[in-house]
């Protein structure tokens, strides 16, 4: 394996709108702002990686304390300074960076936020672009065309066998329309994630959750598919921390009730991160998200009983993912692929994470990778423009020609 040493690094962003607000976590955005970083090493070679920044997502105690444009501005900031943090640095493998750049990114993050409690995912997301530029360094110095044979490289392992396939999994948020959720099964969508934990207290936020979950039920009855072991639709739901253990209890009540609780495959980060409400006797499969910034984090979750880990190698890092990834293997933990409502190519690369994971359990040999940057981006269709034509370690023209 070639010792590479980083001599450059640049990072440009640049905002993307949003079709309307996409609301969750309590909250909405109007707009995602994308960035990109290119690194350069002393053999002449050099490495692009993308991200799409979420505020809201890696820490809504940030996002709530500054404008939507300010927060954006902090995070971009710990971009910068990850880039120049990586500059003079040799490694053999992108595994050798992660640790030590993500402690140093986060440490600098709680003082440029004023925040000593800022949640190490605010440091991760803002590293994205960084780690998948040293991934691409990596790959393209040592010759590797696959992330699967980067990943086997540096693990010094055989490279992962690729699932037949993806299973798809579009957002509906707060506000997607009931003609939108139609289109979708009509288009062949039959797994969704559905966001619930809306705005209000507890009884508020219940309500309108039990009453949007029974009209989406209601809605998807006549979908129909042999990929899915009730052969009809499936749910995933992500709560992003705001029910209590009774709530949760009164939402299985709920689904039962109304025919759905069969139907739900996954309900992701139910309690607030700080809770340690152990989750063995709830009669769902619950996923670590937020929750699982690191290898220990997850590890931890698993032993709260957590049975599935939604990986995020678009927003937490390849790197920090595929350990997570690996410390769940070990435990017969499955895992799956969630997006951050991120750009086409980095859709591209949370896709080759899903296809050599396991598969999930009751879709055969497939993956779940979670996409919907097609429903939420205003210029979705330009954006997919960005996507390598060679594969994700090739160079992408119109981002390379923001560093001229």
């Amino acid at each position: 394996m070639k010792r590479i040493t980083i001599t450059a690094g640049e990072a440009r962003r640049w905002r993307e709108p949003l079709v309307g607000r996409f609301g969750f976590k309590g909250g909405s955005l109007t707009e995602l702002w994308q960035s990109a970083v290119r690194l350069g090493s002393a053999a002449g070679g050099s490495g692009l990686g993308l991200g799409t920044q979420s505020v809201l997502w890696s820490d809504a105690g940030v996002f709530a304390g500054h404008s939507e444009e300010d927060g954006n501005r902090l995070m971009y900031t710990l971009t910068e300074y990850a880039v120049e943090r990586v500059r003079g640095r040799t490694f053999s493998t992108p595994f050798d960076l992660c640790d030590r750049l993500f402690r140093e990114t986060l440490d600098r993050g709680r003082l440029l936020t004023g925040r000593p409690g800022l949640r190490p995912t605010f440091a991760l997301n803002a590293l994205v672009a960084v780690d998948n530029a040293v991934w691409s360094l990596y790959a393209r110095e040592n010759g590797f065309s696959s992330l699967g044979e980067a990943i086997a490289a540096a693990n010094g392992r055989p490279a992962p066998s690729k699932r037949r396939g993806c299973v798809m999994i579009p957002l509906l948020s707060y506000g997607t329309s009931m003609e939108e959720i139609s289109r979708l099964a009509a288009g062949g969508c039959f797994f969704f994630k559905i966001k619930i934990g809306q705005p209000g207290d507890e009884k508020e936020m219940l309500a309108k959750d039990f009453a949007r979950v029974a009209a989406i039920h209601e809605a998807l009855r006549g979908v129909r598919t042999a990929a899915s072991e009730t052969g009809g639709a499936c749910y995933y739901f992500d709560a992003n921390g705001r029910y209590s253990r009774d709530g949760l209890m009164r939402f299985v009540d709920h689904l039962a009730k109304i025919g759905a609780l069969d139907s739900t495959l996954i309900v992701e980060e139910p309690f607030d991160e700080a809770d340690e409400t152990d989750v063995s006797g709830i009669p769902l499969r619950i996923a670590a998200d937020e929750s699982a910034h690191t290898v220990a984090d997850a590890e931890r979750r698993m032993d709260m009983g957590y049975r599935a880990m939604a990986l995020k190698p678009i927003a937490k890092t390849m790197s920090m993912s595929l350990k997570i990834a690996e410390a769940a293997a070990e435990r017969g933990v499955p895992c799956f692929c969630a997006d951050l409502t991120v750009n086409p190519t980095l859709v591209e690369w949370n896709r080759a994470v899903a296809e050599i994971l396991p598969p999930f359990p009751g879709l055969g040999d497939f993956g779940l990778l979670e996409s919907n940057g097609e429903q939420n981006y205003r210029n979705w269709e330009a954006m997919k423009q960005d996507v390598p034509a060679g594969g994700l370690f090739a160079p992408a023209p119109r981002v390379e020609r923001m560093f001229e």
